[in-house]
């Protein structure tokens, strides 16, 4: 394991040292009066650690504490590897982000778009352009997701047995042959609607490089940037490691186990997805954020272009709007006023319309099970935050923590 090291004079990197001790009081209190299990939380500056604190369980029923080796499911923060994975083949020209899905899945070329009625009557039209690559990317394809409740195709998709994950059996190539089948909420790129999207960019992967998903993780990024620890399922000597995973009491609040969702990633999966699925550690995503920090660098391995890196950190919304404007109004995995949204992440446009301290230009993403990170190119800043606590909007905890770190940074 990436030995972690925090900086011997944190003041040195611009941080007061008495503020940074707020995160540990705060977010202490969660695990205190029940409502978190445990948390690790990492800051760093100019790639050297200014902050890294741990408090609480991986296991409350088996008093394991949180450790810096403490695996996490990380969920949607698969997604910006997924994205990064895709931009890797787009620079050796696999592709161009203007290409139809269609070209890689061929059942896209016929998918329809709802116009109205029910879930079990839709009625629906034909595409007025292709799905393209750049859709997927940037959750504007059309495409939903099970656990949504807000429209007929969301119902559809449930019918079709995907709501918190593919049906058993269904591998990803049969997967988006599923979604392919199904209506689209909208036309492609009219609008932003969080979605299997980096799913099926999962499958491109595939096709374009020839390689499993998996494979590709591994041998293309996980490997070359030592992510040692960061793959799709656990085995069992490593599975004391992993943290178990909790979700609050409907009427307490307080944490208690999810038992149905903590067999996830304890044996070999048959679908690996490009949108959720993979575990990893404090140690292995820092890296992965170092690299994105250093604009597709670390430690003299290059995945991207800086140019590409920049040109995926910017706002791809249809007319440079923010999600507020063109989103759908539904659960995500980051807010949605003075918020745009790049090749994979969340992007900050506007602080002051967001209401919370952060910079122009900061990318994110978090995972279902209230995980979190971003990268402030302005102030140079990485920030990650790991727990196991499903569903992410329980608490705020992303919006409390961007306080805690900025309130903390003096310079």
């Amino acid at each position: 394991m990436t030995e972690l090291k925090v900086a011997a004079d944190p003041a040195g990197l611009g941080f007061d040292p008495t503020r940074l001790a707020r995160i540990d009081a705060h977010f202490a209190r969660y695990v205190d009066d029940g409502r978190l299990p445990g948390w690790l939380i990492l800051v760093s500056r100019a790639g050297h650690i200014a902050y890294l604190g741990c408090y609480g369980d991986r296991d409350m029923e088996a008093r394991r504490p949180i450790e810096w080796d403490t695996l996490f499911r990380i969920y949607s923060m698969t997604k910006p590897v997924t994205a990064v994975a895709a931009m890797m083949l787009y620079e050796e020209g696999a592709f161009e982000l203007k290409d139809p899905v269609s070209r890689f899945i061929p059942a896209f070329a016929e998918t329809r778009v709802y116009r109205s009625g029910s879930a079990l009557k839709p009625v629906t039209e034909a595409l007025r352009e292709p799905i393209r690559i750049w859709h997927l990317l940037t959750h504007t394809a059309g495409l939903s997701y099970g656990f949504h409740h807000a429209h007929p195709v969301d119902a559809l998709y449930r019918a079709a047995g995907f709501e918190w994950g593919p049906p058993d059996g269904l591998d990803l190539a049969a997967c988006c042959e599923a979604w392919a089948g199904l209506p689209l909420m909208f036309q492609p790129g009219t609008e932003w609607n969080y979605s299997v999207a980096s799913d099926v960019l999962g499958r491109v992967i595939e096709v374009a490089s020839g390689l499993s998903l998996e494979r590709f993780f591994a041998e293309r990024i996980f490997q070359p940037l030592g992510m040692a620890d960061t793959r799709f399922w656990v085995d069992a000597t490593d599975r004391d490691r992993l943290a178990a995973f909790y979700s609050p009491h409907p009427e307490t609040r307080r944490a208690v186990r999810n038992d149905a969702m903590d067999r996830i990633n304890r044996q070999p999966p048959r679908c690996c997805l490009g949108g959720d699925g993979l575990v990893s550690t404090a140690a292995d995503y820092h890296r992965f954020t170092q690299m994105l920090r250093r604009g597709g660098e670390l430690d003299g391995i290059r995945l991207l272009s800086n140019r590409t890196l920049r040109y995926m950190t910017r706002n791809h919304l249809p007319g440079g709007v923010d999600l507020e404007t063109c989103g759908r109004p539904l659960f995500s995995e980051t807010t949605f006023t003075g918020i745009g949204f790049g090749l994979g992440f969340s992007v900050v446009l506007d602080p002051v319309a967001n209401k919370v301290l952060a910079s122009p230009g900061e990318f994110a993403w978090g995972g279902a099970a209230s995980t979190a990170f971003w990268v402030d190119p302005v102030e140079d800043i990485t920030v990650l935050l790991l727990t196991q606590l499903f569903p992410s909007t329980t608490h705020p905890l992303r919006s409390q923590l961007r306080q805690l770190v900025y309130q903390a940074l003096v310079d």
